[in-house]
């Protein structure tokens, strides 16, 4: 069985973990969403002017579609901002739009942690589509050659997942460290920033956890298999 009692309990606490980090940054952005920055400035206007503060003039910010879609393209150099984080002065939607702006401050100076996941992102995005299929065909078949294909392809992945932490991790520390030091929150507001992006981080964290929990279970099945 591809699935058995084992399995389920091993991936139990991270699932939970989902969960749980989806509520909480659905729910924080939500409460943060109410409270209005006392600047008045919205997530556009703060991506805009930390750009402009670090030397970065060759990023366009953006207003995308969705909800919590913000991201930065290091490709097209684009700081994508969703409709509610891109015109609302809230607490949420200027540490989101800090936070992804933190991302072009990486990509600027070159961070390691993040040169590494754009080198490695063809390999994770190729892992992560085909190691499943290789390995059920494999397991299908009795061919462990094809499991093991399907468990590095899948651990390449899974080192994607882990090097996106730091990136994440560092993004925001930059973001609350902007919004401080410029003047975009008070030292009241800055602990309702901090809680979005904590919240967000979060979810990393869960994914992280899946993936290493996930990598085990691939492990175990080709163990007894």
């Amino acid at each position: 069985m591809f699935f058995s009692m084992t399995d389920i309990l091993l991936l139990a606490p991270a699932l939970i973990l989902t969960l749980y980090a989806q509520y909480k940054v659905k729910s924080t952005f939500a409460k943060m969403s109410q409270v209005r920055a006392a600047s008045g400035m919205t997530g556009a206007k703060v991506a805009q002017n930390l750009l402009l503060r670090n030397n970065i003039t060759d990023v366009k910010v953006e207003a995308v579609e969705g909800n919590l879609t913000d991201h930065y393209d290091p490709v097209h150099k684009v700081l994508r901002l969703s409709s509610n984080v891109y015109a609302s002065n809230s607490l949420a939607a200027i540490g989101v739009a800090a936070h992804e702006t933190g991302h072009a401050i990486q990509h600027k100076i070159a961070y390691g942690p993040l040169k590494l996941r754009q080198t490695m992102y063809p390999l994770a995005n190729i892992g992560s589509t085909l190691a499943m299929p290789l390995f059920i065909i494999g397991l299908v078949v009795s061919f462990k050659p094809l499991l093991d294909i399907g468990i590095i392809l899948f651990a390449a992945a899974v080192f994607f997942t882990l090097v996106t932490l730091p990136v994440e991790f560092d993004a925001s520390k930059r973001a609350l460290a902007q919004l401080a030091s410029n003047g975009y929150v008070s030292s009241e507001e800055i602990g309702g920033a901090k809680r979005v992006l904590n919240a967000a981080a979060l979810t990393y964290v869960a994914a992280a956890a899946m993936a290493v929990l996930q990598l085990v279970r691939l492990l175990l099945i080709r163990g007894r298999d």
